[in-house]
């Protein structure tokens, strides 16, 4: 049971990391730079799972869950605009904004704390049916 618990507290983990990074994509969505190599480019987290191996004692590493891999930049295009009034602008005219899409974060985002509150309604579960099998062996 305490596997379970542990399991869904790397699943809170991981979902806060996703929250994290989702606010930062947020914030920096309309900074604007004069060029392409300064410009913020959207920030990505990759997970992997968390397996125990066979013949692994019990306690020694977590019997599963997940924990993040990394954090990644998008590689795709940044938004290039012609601007040639305003202060950032380079030399061609052009400012550059970020590659955030703030829909498609806002959906993340959705996703993200729904998951968070999977995992919080598992741990209150386990929660529950450990102290059930308490009264229970007590004969209460």
């Amino acid at each position: 049971m305490f596997d379970i618990i542990s399991i869904a507290g790397s699943g809170m983990n991981v979902q806060n990391v996703r929250l994290n990074t989702i606010a930062s994509n947020l914030a920096n969505a309309d900074s604007i730079s004069s060029n392409a190599k300064d410009t913020y480019r959207a920030k990505i987290p990759k997970f992997e799972t968390i397996m125990a191996e066979v013949g692994t004692p019990p306690g020694s590493i977590p019997a599963g869950g997940v924990r993040v891999k990394e954090i990644v930049e998008d590689q795709s295009e940044l938004k290039a605009e012609y601007n040639p009034n305003h202060p950032m602008a380079n030399a061609e005219g052009y400012i550059y904004r970020p590659n955030v899409d703030t829909v498609e974060e806002m959906a993340n985002m959705l996703s993200a704390s729904r998951s968070y509150e999977m995992n919080i309604e598992v741990m209150n579960t386990s929660k529950q049916l450990l102290l059930r099998t308490i009264q229970l062996g007590s004969g209460a």
